[in-house]
């Protein structure tokens, strides 16, 4: 795996509790966008990035568990970007811009404990350029495969692929309603037992997509909308009422491409990314 430049990925993980928060920086800045295809999604601050904002800055991303109050991981963010001097400058301050989403996994371990202002902080301290993968960080409480009531590990997982010059790299943490299919090895990685549909809540894939390529505003916003793509294709179903499917897209150039090959590569790394998260937290990795 190797991460675009710019870019680095921090886990704060309660191992016990079975909750955690991934945070994805890039210091930089970088140009960007954000797209949701589910029913319940559960975010902080995307307007920043909405086409009616006048900018589509990001100098971070929050992917955090513990429902809508893991979105209290935001503040320890912000706290690390102020302390580095990294923001938007207004006066005598610099504002970072942080945006984030959230899996629900209160029911997992112990729904007392989800990430807060240290975890957040904590995750971007930890940050790396070689990120672990698995159950850590966001995907430590996240599970898969539960139409007819179960469920499975499901994780976090990091796939980079190459794009003409340019590096994509998807961040998934997959916390589906739907079952897991590998279309390279055609096979399920995680399924439910049985298909009669029972309509449980509390379920999302979400993640981000990175490169180094330059692209303006409205190409970003465009491969997180085709990185969907990918999430449907290995998430079955996806996109459901009771998914928070929420995609970030990152571009933090200098990277001269062409914005198709970006977004046909974010459809395929984030799919990729899906079922190796499934993979990873269940046990199954495969290199």
């Amino acid at each position: 795996m190797s991460l675009p430049s710019g870019f680095s990925i921090g886990h704060w993980t309660d191992p016990v509790a079975m909750t955690g928060c991934t945070v994805i920086l890039c210091e930089g800045g970088a140009t960007a966008g954000v797209h949701m295809g589910g029913g319940a999604p559960a975010t902080i601050q995307t307007d920043i990035i909405g086409p009616a904002s006048a900018t589509a800055i990001l100098h971070a991303v929050l992917l955090t568990g513990g429902s809508a109050f893991g979105l209290a991981a935001y503040g320890g963010v912000m706290a690390f970007l102020e302390e580095k001097g990294i923001g938007i400058a207004v006066r005598n301050w610099r504002v970072p811009h942080v945006a984030g989403a959230v899996i629900f996994d209160l029911i997992i371990g112990d729904g007392t404990v989800r990430p807060d202002a240290a975890a957040g902080h904590a995750a971007c301290r930890m940050a790396t350029r070689e990120p672990a993968e698995g159950l850590v960080g966001a995907g430590t409480g996240a599970t898969v495969a539960k139409l007819a009531g179960g469920s499975r590990p499901g994780g976090l997982g990091i796939v980079s692929l190459r794009a003409g010059a340019a590096t994509v790299t998807a961040v998934m943490v997959v916390n589906a309603l739907g079952d897991i299919w590998d279309e390279e090895q055609r096979e399920w990685v995680a399924r439910s037992e049985s298909r009669p549909l029972v309509p449980a809540s509390g379920n999302t894939t979400i993640g981000a997509v990175l490169t180094d390529a330059a692209l303006d505003r409205d190409a970003t916003r465009r491969v997180a909308m085709t990185a969907h793509d990918g999430l449907a294709r290995a998430v079955r179903p996806a996109h459901t009422d009771r998914d928070g499917d929420t995609i970030f897209a990152l571009a933090a150039g200098p990277v001269v491409a062409d914005p198709f090959v970006i977004q046909r590569a974010a459809a395929d790394a984030v799919e990729r990314a899906i079922v190796r998260a499934a993979r990873a937290g269940g046990g199954t990795m495969r290199t």
